[in-house]
């Protein structure tokens, strides 16, 4: 015997579902209508953003951003210091590396106000004032360790770190402690090669 859906009670349509259901989530505290949802508000007026002083490739900046702005965006957006990238924007690729005070971190998940008055090196700043290339630029250049270049800025920052840091004794520590920044184009050889150069000429 064939059995025939039971036909929809009067009253109830979709749209009464969903709204009834909209109301309910919000008593409740869950959805768009809840206490979490309206605790993000609305965006900081511009009048009212804080300002902060970065000290970045030597110079002195001072730029207005939101309290969530990241540090790679206010490089990009509110200084135009394009040569630092966002990849993941997770912190898992390595492309928005850059040096604060010494340092190598992820850009993209250090927020801008914690970096007030701290020294912010991008690759811009790694030419000397004669347009000279950093050594490790030149070492990349030489040992062919880009491809897209994508992921380079990241890359050389992340290398100049590894050798100041200590951890460039042989390839297998360097490949250790490069692995944060990943190249999608595999010169992940060239890559070590080009820091193996660096590191030999400080030692000469």
């Amino acid at each position: 015997m064939t059995k025939h859906p039971s036909p929809p009670r009067a009253g109830l349509s979709r749209r009464s579902f969903l709204g009834s259901s909209g109301a309910i989530g919000a008593a409740l505290g869950v959805g768009p209508g809840s206490a979490e949802a309206q605790q993000s508000g609305p965006d900081v007026a511009p009048d009212e953003q804080p300002q902060i002083t970065l000290n970045v490739n030597g110079q002195r900046r001072t730029v207005t951003v939101e309290p969530r702005t990241t540090l790679v965006e206010a490089l990009r957006d509110r200084l135009g210091l394009t040569g630092t990238k966002i990849g993941c924007n997770q912190g898992q690729c390595g492309a928005c590396t850059v040096l604060l005070n010494g340092r190598r971190v992820n850009s993209c998940l250090t927020l801008a106000m914690a970096a007030d008055g701290a020294e912010v090196v991008t690759v811009e700043g790694l030419a000397d004032p004669a347009g000279n290339l950093h050594p490790m630029q030149q070492a990349f250049a030489e040992n062919d360790a880009f491809q897209c270049g994508y992921c380079t800025p990241g890359q050389i920052l992340s290398a100049i770190a590894c050798i100041d840091e200590g951890h460039a004794t042989d390839a297998a520590e360097i490949r250790e402690y490069m692995s944060g920044n990943l190249c999608r184009c595999g010169a992940y050889p060239n890559i070590v090669a080009a820091v193996e150069t660096v590191r030999d000429s400080r030692k000469g």
